[in-house]
C-alpha cells in the first residue's frame, strides 16, 4: 500500500495569508518529493481557494489540509463562515480582473467540489490533482 502523507495548517483570513499558504504548500510538497509541475499546480489551486475564502466569507481564519495518497493530491481549504451562494466556476468578461479562479481550479484538477465543514457554518472547497513523485 502506498504511503499516505498529510499536513494541515491555518492562517488569518487576510490577503497576506494567500502568499504564506502558497509558500507552505510548496515547502511541504517539495519535502514529500512531488514533481515541480504538480507543485506549481497545487500552489495555484491553493492560491485561488484561499483568496476566495478570504474575500467572500466572514472568516477569522482559513484552514488548509493536504493529503497525498497514491498518485492523488487532495487539497481542502475550509472557511468559518459562508455567504448565501455556493462557489462555482463562472465565465468572466474579457475586461474583468477577477472571477476566473474556479475555472482554473477545474482545469488543473481531476475533480473539485464543495461540502459543509464539520461545524455546519463554514464550508470546505476541495480539489484533487494528479502528481508524480521524484526519485530520491
Amino acid at each position: 500500500m502506498a504511503a499516505r502523507l498529510q499536513d494541515a495548517f491555518h492562517f488569518p483570513a487576510l490577503n497576506t495569508s494567500v502568499a504564506e499558504a502558497r509558500k507552505r504548500v510548496l515547502a511541504q510538497l517539495r519535502e514529500w518529493g512531488i514533481d515541480e509541475v504538480a507543485c506549481d499546480d497545487a500552489q495555484l489551486v491553493v492560491s485561488e481557494l484561499f483568496t476566495n475564502a478570504v474575500r467572500h466569507t466572514d472568516s477569522e481564519k482559513v484552514s488548509c489540509q493536504l493529503r497525498l495518497s497514491g498518485a492523488k493530491l487532495r487539497i481542502e481549504v475550509a472557511d468559518q463562515g459562508h455567504t448565501s451562494t455556493e462557489p462555482r466556476a463562472r465565465c468572466s468578461g474579457a475586461d474583468e480582473e477577477s472571477g476566473r479562479g474556479l475555472l482554473l481550479v477545474g482545469a488543473l484538477s481531476e475533480a473539485w467540489g464543495v461540502r459543509p465543514d464539520d461545524s455546519g457554518r463554514g464550508r470546505v472547497v476541495w480539489a484533487e490533482l494528479p502528481h508524480g513523485r521524484l526519485r530520491r
